[in-house]
């Protein structure tokens, strides 16, 4: 058995946006390994999961990983 918190590990708080660091960040999501293809596994397997409090934490982590 497992407990799920639904909550942010660590706070964040953007003071000043830069933007070369986000040009390196955004790279990050691009291509077959990046961030926004695990997203969209993530929430294309929550269709196929027999289980309602997974299903959940799929969508959940899909959804986090795509913002």
């Amino acid at each position: 058995m497992w407990n799920y918190e639904k909550r942010l590990q660590y706070p964040v708080n953007i003071k000043n946006p830069n933007a070369k660091a986000a040009k390196i960040i955004i790279t990050q999501f691009g291509g077959p390994d990046g961030e926004l293809a695990a997203s969209m596994r993530y929430l294309s397997q929550r269709y196929t999961m027999p289980y309602k409090e997974v299903c959940g934490v799929l969508t959940d982590i899909g959804i986090s990983v795509s913002k």
